[in-house]
């Protein structure tokens, strides 16, 4: 059954809404009665934007000036007066005609008094759903436009939260004939009907109320007509779908003049003219939408308009949409045709963001955005605006600015032309990538074969197959060889691409001019957007380096010649990672480093300390972010998203640590964000996370550590983990496994890369044992010194560690290999100062108390070395000329700086071929948590020199 649509007919609107006048005026609908047609409409269109029962009230508004009316108030009305009688009085007629004629005068002064003002003195805002979703949030919005001090002003408003939704629900139930859609429609009259009982009062709430029920009943009718037909025209769904706008344009209108402004509400389907496209778009035709706009505004004058978004009338006056997004489309029409300062789209988020902030949690607030930007970012699937929202405003270059409705204190995001970004000095401040934005469910179609090269048509041929079965290509990419093409379509879409393509080229294939039609499905596209990348060098070497670090693998890269966009495509599944990658790389401080401590002990702990102390400084003045994303002891670990509050560690370690697992810590630390670099501070002196250290500076993460495992290992893999070191751009610092915070090994390396040569080095490299032999003087045991250094906290939990030698001999094999020599442990003597009866003692209390048996050893010692003048001085030693090293006693005259030592401090004397009449010592505190997480911290910031901190 075919339906006859009385919306195709323009009159079928004028005789409802201005039935709306006449029906409460008592003017019998005879526009006769009105002296001309055009004081007729003008009558009308009052009536209809105000909604009043007393309309005769609109005269004096109408014709403020006009002595004849105020002398005959009456006479007006009389021509129907005598015809409804009768009778015709030939005086009352000429007064009749003379009132007509002064009307008209007068009609045609206002309208053109009334001419459209264009230019910054209006500003148009646009209200989406969600803003006008309740009566407290359509008061609100009241507010908002009461309080803009701007001249004049338009405001475009959507269809109340969910309301358009509602009214497609209702024509797909018509159409299948689901008898629910009178319930449904009866849903959608109370939720309006509650909504003005909150807001309105008076004539202005019967006015509405009247208006709502009939718009209601004709629904009805129509959705009737669809249920029994099965089926609706665009036209007949373009209609009912509209109406939300108008119920909300008519309250809006009604608050606002509420709180004392005099508004006009506009049906801009009487405005907007558009012409549908085959692609379910529609093009505004401006020149005789200003046309009609000038019409309107000459018939209701008003400084502040309430006007329907997304609804307008196609050239033969029949309704449409501007579809979905429409309204903010309707806003920029509008901007154009008013040629507004700025158009205000008022959302529920701050304004443009750097990224979605559901996928990227660091994604900033933009402040500014050219056209192109936008346009780019809204085409890509970013939150933005629809593309063809921003086409109007660009001709007149006017801005448009998102704001939050919810967050009025934020500023919002500008999209206008570019401006000259601020500078300092010449530097540009800001990134020459904007945003980043994807689109997700694509896949890529490859069309390869050595017979597409140089042959003409081949692309047209191929893009026209892809066109025929109305699929939609996102992106194309294509190598200058010409060997093949690479588009990427919706994955709903490939197969029938695939298809067609495989039909067209059938011969092609069969004849091996055409290898293959590929599809490879499960893709997302990536897009970096930005105005500046065309004039930055270095964003593409940037941003695929960012993709590397993440191990992502492009599939496919498409750039256009005007540079606003990079475009790669990558596997679905590795869509997020790689746009929190581009992201972090561009817009978090290339000194932003996650940190994982391994080893909250003693200096780990310390460590986490200065960290908490010093973060907040080095972040202000250095440009340096430290994150430590995640704690790990053997037993428990800490881990979080966006960086632990060191202010609380251990009370968070305690309270929502979990059971450790080194393999899950580091994933967490390295893999479940992007920030730019990642480190690994081992604090522990465990053999078992050395063992990691090649596999993490492998996969990208930096080490730094005072772990003495890994440089005093084994040989051959020192040699691997250095020479790993070397070929890659992964940093391992290991400062603190010699000297504490001393600087030892960077003296060394400096006096090596200037060209210098290592002879010798000698040193005395532990704190505790510097402590105990300078405490080894007059009449004190060696058992004695040692107890008190144990209670001092200087000794390890169980002193032999220290009293054996190991230690020392560790850094004696770190620094040997340090100036080249390749020695393992066991090829340094070392002398044990552990009594070998004691060796085997089972508990450190046990070897103390037995100690003190073998003092008489030392003690002769002690006395032979003072009869000669001499201190004794436990000692490593590097004799690099002899490939060899020591770990020994040995004694020093008290003038030798070795023998000058206090305290527990370190002294280590560099012979070279520049320094061998007199060696380079460095001297100061070697032991101690607080000087050997301070050179843990310096190792840390030095990483955070190499990567590109201010120095």
């Amino acid at each position: 059954m075919a339906l006859s649509s009385p919306i195709s007919q323009p009159s079928y609107f004028h005789n409802i809404t201005s039935s709306l006048f006449f029906a409460g005026g008592g003017v019998n609908g005879n526009s006769s009665n009105c002296g001309s047609n055009r004081t007729t409409t003008l009558m009308r269109s009052r009536a209809n934007n105000n909604y009043r029962s007393k309309n005769s009230s609109l005269l004096p508004k109408i014709y403020p000036c006009s002595p004849l009316l105020r002398q005959h108030p009456n006479a007006f009305f009389s021509s129907d007066f005598n015809l409804r009688w009768g009778r015709r009085d030939s005086s009352t007629s000429n007064i009749l005609v003379s009132v007509a004629s002064a009307a008209d005068v007068l009609l045609d002064e206002a309208v053109e008094q009334a001419q459209l003002p264009k230019g910054d003195t209006w500003s148009i805002h646009k209200f989406g759903g969600t803003c006008v979703g309740s009566s407290d949030r359509i008061k609100n919005v009241a507010e908002i436009i009461v309080k803009d001090e701007s001249e004049r002003k338009l405001v475009v408003v959507s269809a109340m939260s969910k309301v358009t939704d509602m009214m497609y629900d209702l024509i797909n139930k018509a159409q299948s004939r689901d008898d629910s859609y009178i319930t449904a429609l009866d849903a959608v009259l109370e939720k309006h009907k509650l909504t003005a009982l909150d807001l309105l009062e008076g004539d202005d709430l019967a006015g509405f109320l009247s208006s709502l029920r009939d718009d209601v009943n004709n629904l009805k009718a129509m959705l009737r007509a669809i249920h029994i037909a099965g089926h609706a025209t665009e036209s007949f769904s373009d209609f009912v779908v509209g109406h939300g706008e108008l119920w909300s344009a008519q309250m809006l209108a009604a608050v606002v003049r509420k709180n004392g402004v005099d508004a006009n509400w506009m049906d801009t389907r009487k405005v907007l003219i558009v012409t549908p496209t085959s692609s379910n778009q529609v093009d505004p035709d401006y020149l005789e939408s200003g046309k009609r706009l000038e019409k309107w505004y000459s018939e209701n004058p008003s400084k502040t308009i309430i006007a329907t978004g997304f609804i307008a009338s196609t050239p033969q006056d029949i309704p449409t949409t501007l579809k979905r997004d429409g309204s903010d489309f309707s806003a920029a029409i509008m901007g154009a045709l008013f040629r507004a300062g700025q158009v205000t789209i008022w959302t529920d988020v701050d304004g443009v963001y750097s990224a979605d902030p559901r996928k990227v949690s660091e994604a900033v607030i933009l402040e500014k955005l050219s056209y192109q930007e936008a346009w780019e970012m809204s085409y890509f699937g970013a939150n933005v605006l629809h593309p063809r929202t921003i086409i109007p405003v660009m001709r007149y270059d006017i801005p448009i600015v998102i704001r939050n409705i919810f967050n009025l204190s934020a500023p919002g995001t500008m999209i206008c032309r570019p401006l000259v970004s601020e500078t300092e000095n010449g530097q540009k401040l800001e990134s020459p990538v904007k945003g980043f934005a994807t689109i997700d469910n694509l896949a890529l179609v490859n069309v390869e074969g050595t017979g597409m090269a140089g042959v003409p048509g081949t692309a047209s041929a191929i893009f026209g197959a892809v066109k025929d079965v109305g699929a939609n290509v996102i992106m194309i990419s294509q190598a200058s060889s010409e060997h093949s093409v690479c588009f990427a379509v919706p994955e709903k879409e490939v197969k029938a691409v695939a298809e067609a393509l495989e039909a067209r080229f059938r011969q092609a294939l069969a004849a091996g001019r055409l290898s293959q039609v590929a599809v490879i499905p499960n893709c997302s596209i990536l897009a970096a957007v930005g105005q500046k990348m065309a004039s930055t060098p270095g964003v593409s070497a940037t941003l695929f380096n960012a993709l590397a670090k993440a191990n992502i693998n492009v599939r496919a890269i498409a750039q256009g010649c005007s540079e606003y966009n990079i475009t790669v495509v990558v596997r679905r599944e590795d869509c997020i990672r790689a746009l929190r990658a581009v992201h972090s790389r561009f817009y978090l401080s290339q000194t932003t480093i996650a940190m994982g401590i391994i080893g909250p002990g003693l200096i780990g702990g310390t460590l986490l300390d200065q960290l908490r102390d010093q973060a907040a400084v080095l972040k202000e003045k250095f440009n340096i972010d430290l994150r430590v994303m995640g704690i790990t002891g053997s037993r428990k670990m800490l881990l979080s998203d966006k960086g632990i509050d060191l202010s609380r560690w251990r009370e968070l370690q305690s309270e929502l640590g979990e059971k450790a697992d080194l393999e899950t810590f580091v994933h967490h630390v390295h893999g479940k964000h992007f920030i730019p670099n990642t480190v690994l501070v081992d604090c522990t002196a465990d053999s078992v996370v050395a063992s990691h250290y090649y596999e993490w500076l492998r996969r990208g993460i930096h080490v730094v550590t005072p772990n003495k495992k890994a440089n005093s290992g084994p040989l051959e893999q020192y040699l691997k983990l250095r020479a790993l070191q070397r070929r890659s751009y992964t940093h391992y610092f290991y400062e603190a496994t010699v000297g504490a915070g001393l600087p030892i090994i960077s003296t060394l390396q400096g006096l090596n890369v200037t060209g210098d040569k290592i002879l010798r080095i000698e040193g005395i490299f532990s704190g505790t044992l510097s402590y105990i032999f300078n405490n080894f003087a007059g009449a004190r045991a060696f058992s004695e010194v040692v107890k008190a250094a144990k209670e001092a906290g200087y000794t390890e939990p169980d002193p032999r560690d220290d009293l054996s030698g190991t230690d020392v001999a560790r850094k004696v094999i770190i620094l040997a290999r340090e100036a080249g020599l390749k020695l393992e442990l066991s090829d340094i003597p070392i002398e044990n100062l552990v009594p070998e009866p004691l060796r085997a003692v089972t508990s450190p209390e046990e070897f103390l108390q037995q100690l003190p048996q073998f003092d008489q050893d030392l003690a002769k010692r002690r006395q032979e070395a003072e009869d000669s003048g001499e201190v004794l001085r436990y000692v490593g030693v590097v004799d690099v000329e002899n490939g060899k090293g020591t770990v020994e006693l040995r004694r020093y005259k008290k003038e030798d700086p070795f023998a000058q030592l206090s305290g527990s401090d370190n002294i280590i004397a560099f012979t070279t071929e520049r320094y061998k009449k007199q060696p380079l010592i460095v001297r100061g505190p070697g032991a101690g948590a607080e000087v050997t997480a301070a050179g843990v911290f310096s190792d840390i910031l030095r990483l955070a020199s190499y990567l590109g901190a201010p120095s």
